[in-house]
C-alpha cells in the first residue's frame, strides 16, 4: 500500500528543501507525495512589513509598502511557476510527486489533502513569519490544530524546524 505524504509551500523547493522532505521516508518506502501551492490573494499589509523587518529586508519593506497587491490572475500565475520548480527539484531527488496550485484557505486545503489521502504525514514549508510564527498562527500550527497530528514546519531552503 501507497503511503502519502502531503507538503504545503508558499515558496518554491529548492535542493536542500528536497533533501529534507525525502529523508522522511527510507528508499524501499512506497510513499507518494503530494505538493500543495496556494493561490491565495490575501493579504496583511502589517504582518508582511513586520516580516520583512524582522528579517532586515528594507528594501522589500519599501516594496511592500509601494507596490499593490497583485490580482488573482497573477497570483494564480506565481503559484503555478512555484509549484512547476518545485515538482521538479523533487522528482530530480528521486520522489515520487504530483501537485497542484489549490484554492481558498491553504490550511484547508492541506487538512483536506491529508484526511482525503489518510496521509501519514504533513509538512509545511514557508520562510520565516515573526509574527505568525510567535503567536502559533503559522500554516503548520494550524494544521496541526485541526488534524489533531503533528505537522512538521521546515524553512524554506535551510534546515531549520519551525517551532509548531
Amino acid at each position: 500500500m501507497t503511503d502519502s505524504i502531503i507538503i504545503l509551500t508558499e515558496e518554491p523547493l529548492g535542493d536542500v528543501d528536497a533533501e529534507n522532505i525525502t529523508r522522511l521516508y527510507d528508499d524501499g518506502d512506497d510513499v507518494a507525495l503530494q505538493l500543495l501551492v496556494p493561490a491565495d490573494t490575501k493579504r496583511n499589509l502589517l504582518v508582511d512589513v513586520v516580516d520583512r523587518l524582522t528579517m532586515l529586508d528594507l528594501p522589500a519593506v519599501l516594496r511592500e509598502l509601494r507596490e499593490k497587491a497583485p490580482d488573482k490572475k497573477t497570483v494564480r500565475a506565481e503559484a503555478a511557476q512555484i509549484l512547476a520548480v518545485s515538482l521538479a527539484t523533487l522528482e530530480n531527488a528521486g520522489a515520487r510527486v504530483t501537485g497542484q496550485v489549490s484554492e481558498g484557505n491553504a490550511v484547508d486545503s492541506l487538512v483536506a489533502a491529508v484526511r482525503e489521502t489518510q496521509a501519514r504525514q504533513a509538512v509545511v514549508v514557508t520562510r520565516p513569519h515573526a509574527l505568525a510564527d510567535t503567536f502559533r498562527q503559522d500554516w503548520a500550527s494550524q494544521a496541526q490544530h485541526k488534524l489533531g497530528l503533528p505537522v512538521l514546519h521546515l524553512y524554506a531552503g535551510s534546515g531549520f524546524i519551525g517551532d509548531s
